[in-house]
């Protein structure tokens, strides 16, 4: 959501009660040993440059280009639906096919090139993954765009502890400042701590094993299935840029073209109902996992097909029948906080979930120690034991990261309370006393589960220093606080991540941190260009436009329900609040302990959530794209493995970059000069 379901469109069933995990039709230990078989056959004939070989100046380039244009999408993503699906993968492909074009192009102009190899990809994926992932991950969507005074404004200016300076209006400077000094944190906090959770505990990060295996299967792949992956990617990327092109020309006015086309009929379409041509999506949708794009339509129907028609005709009854739509006291209001109650629900549940597997992993493996410190020489194979020979010799020294944390633990203390001065420089201290053992616990929990729980630890913040902070202060110093346990805790558990796919392509940890590093500072500077190219040229946070920004009002109002409690939620709205929230948690449980053939099938809330401010129409595209796979999948199972993740990776950076040119167009006042809208007769 920013969207928050980065982690959850991954969502993995967890080993329960006994139950083995199962994914992809595998169980985790077939799909585990699958995996490392792959990647060992490959990584195994590779010779192992030096870590300064390993980073290049066309590795850094190539990062920058696919790091912005993946920030631009992330961006819009963020700022539309606050949906973003995991990328990585797509990096990795993108890498692949933007360097071998790269190399072919000199080799075909006479040229010597540079071989190309796996740990140059690692380290060009790495680098694009970090610069994005602040767009994903930096509140633009959610808690920083939630300072703003048009959020202020739509949470409602009587509402109470909406206090009329509880808001900043955003800009570049003090967002890049604030970036720098959150993000950079999390880069060291876990360093020291690389080593056992890679080596001694064996964690898997599915995300970072699947990249390496992609990566390593890139390397090894051919001739013949690299030159047609990339023209696959070419042939859908043209197609999706020059449809976004073609869309704008009908986009004249407010509520005209292709993405306001009656697919089902003008009163479906009144109810957000219909197709709205968006490749991007559909190119998400092919990406998400079924079960995620399943929930966002049960959502949708729950909520724009029976809940918020229904609850329109209590006006007069529950709320004031003069309150403009927008009012947090009007029908906007119950849209908001069941939302949250959804949200709150399934993190909560998931949250203490994975704490309690960390703390039962951890306090299993502490009272086996021994007996696997003995016997651990004879399972290793022979692969495992290379590449965990050079993840060690390749160590990073430990005053790395402890200077660096604490060199950035005071630049934070110092700077972040001039950027928001309702953030006293003892509650930044406090932040990050605690940022260590709560990065630690997310990312022995993504290890185990593949689920980062940033989002739901930045949340903890917020109620923290809101409550702290007391009624007048409350609602910037959550907000503000959200995001400074949010960016150490995200970003932490993203360099694990990396370290991961780095210890299967023998790619060196110095070079993996220092990628890391380069992306981050890309991204600290990239991602607020970015937001401001959407800021300047659209009305960002107009509920009825395409850039709803929803997730801003809602973790305002999260701030606000902080400082004051439930005396803000309008009439009824803590009953059903109530009602949802016992439903996430409900949903979950009987997910976790049914039968994984029941259990696959129930619906995720958080992803449920999203269509309850956003609208159905997003959810529509997103079940096509699940569609498209699973009809290539029944017709060539084996084309459709090789060509979903290229196909879905090019409508998706196609249309996405069309948003650059249709930017500029909107900033220059050149406006689209037709406008094709439908009318009832």
């Amino acid at each position: 959501m920013n969207m928050e379901l980065e982690a959850d469109t991954e969502r993995r069933e967890i080993e329960i009660d006994g139950k083995e995990e199962v994914q992809d039709g595998y169980p985790a230990s077939e799909r585990n040993r699958r995996i490392s078989s792959n990647s060992s056959s490959s990584s195994s004939k590779r010779s192992m440059p030096p870590w300064t070989k390993q980073i290049t100046l066309r590795g850094v380039v190539a990062s920058f280009v696919i790091g912005s244009v993946y920030s631009v999408i992330a961006m819009k993503l963020n700022l539309t639906t606050g949906m973003t699906p995991n990328l990585n993968v797509s990096a990795a492909l993108l890498a692949f096919i933007l360097m071998r074009t790269w190399n072919k192009l000199l080799h075909m102009a006479g040229f010597l090139a540079v071989p190309f190899t796996p740990q140059e990809n690692t380290m060009i994926q790495t680098c694009s993954v970090a610069c994005y992932g602040i767009a994903v991950g930096g509140g633009f969507g959610s808690y920083l765009l939630g300072l703003n005074k048009k959020t202020y404004e739509q949470t409602g200016v009587d509402t109470i502890g909406n206090y009329p300076d509880s808001y900043r209006e955003p800009g570049i400077g003090w967002m890049v400042a604030f970036l720098f000094v959150a993000c950079f944190v999390g880069l060291f906090v876990l360093i020291p701590l690389r080593k056992i959770l890679i080596i001694d505990y064996k964690l898997t990060f599915p995300s970072g094993m699947a990249t390496a295996v992609l990566i390593n299967g890139f390397h090894n792949s051919g001739e013949k299935t690299a030159r047609k992956q990339v023209r696959g990617f070419m042939k859908f990327f043209s197609f999706s840029f020059l449809w976004g092109f073609f869309k704008w020309f009908y986009t004249g006015k407010e509520g005209c073209g292709f993405a306001q086309f009656p697919t089902f009929g003008l009163q479906a379409w009144k109810n957000t109902f219909y197709f709205d041509f968006s490749m991007t999506y559909v190119g998400t949708g092919m990406i998400c996992p079924y079960i995620v794009n399943l929930s966002t339509l049960l959502g949708a129907l729950l909520s724009w097909g029976v809940m918020w028609p229904l609850m329109g005709n209590l006006k007069g009854q529950w709320f004031p029948p003069n309150l403009p739509e927008t009012s947090m006291k009007s029908l906007n209001g119950y849209k908001v906080f069941l939302s949250i109650s959804l949200l709150l629900g399934d993190g909560l549940y998931n949250f203490i979930k994975i704490l309690c597997i960390t703390f039962l992993s951890i306090h299993s493996r502490l009272k086996q120690k021994k007996l696997i410190l003995a016997v651990s020489g004879q399972d290793e194979s022979l692969d495992n034991l290379k590449k965990n020979e050079f993840f060690i010799r390749e160590s990073i020294p430990m005053w790395v990261g402890a200077s660096g944390y604490l060199l950035f633990t005071a630049i934070s203390v110092i700077s972040v309370p001039f950027i928001f001065p309702e953030v006293k420089w003892y509650y930044v201290i406090l932040a990050y006393i605690f940022a260590p053992s709560l990065a630690f616990c997310n990312a022995y929990g993504a290890g185990l589960t593949d689920i980062n729980m940033a989002y739901n630890y930045g949340k903890v913040g917020l109620f923290v220093l809101a409550a702290l902070a007391g009624r007048e202060h409350g609602v910037v110093a959550g907000l503000a606080g959200c995001g400074l346990v949010k960016s150490v805790v995200n970003v932490s558990c993203i360099l694990m991540q990396d370290m991961k796919t780095g210890h299967m392509t023998l790619t060196s940890p110095r070079a993996m941190l220092v990628s890391q590093a380069i992306g981050t500072a890309i991204g600290c500077v990239i991602s607020p260009l970015s937001f401001f190219l959407y800021y300047k040229a659209f009305d960002v946070g107009n509920p009825n436009g395409e850039y709803k920004a929803p997730y801003a009002v809602i973790y305002r109002n999260m701030a606000i329900l902080g400082v004051q409690g439930f005396s803000v939620l309008p009439r009824h709205c803590l009953q059903l609040c109530c009602g949802f929230f016992a439903f996430a948690v409900g949903v979950n449980v009987v997910k976790d302990f049914s039968p994984p053939k029941v259990g696959k099938w129930l619906p995720l809330p958080m992803a449920m959530a999203v269509p309850f401010l956003v609208g159905a129409y997003f959810a529509i595209d997103l079940c096509v794209g699940s569609l498209v796979v699973f009809v290539w999948h029944k017709i060539n199972s084996k084309k459709a493995e090789l060509m979903v993740p290229v196909v879905a990776s090019g409508l998706i950076c196609g249309e996405g970059l069309w948003t650059l040119p249709a930017s500029v167009l909107s900033l220059a006042k050149i406006n689209p000069p037709m406008c094709m809208k439908f009318l009832a007769s």
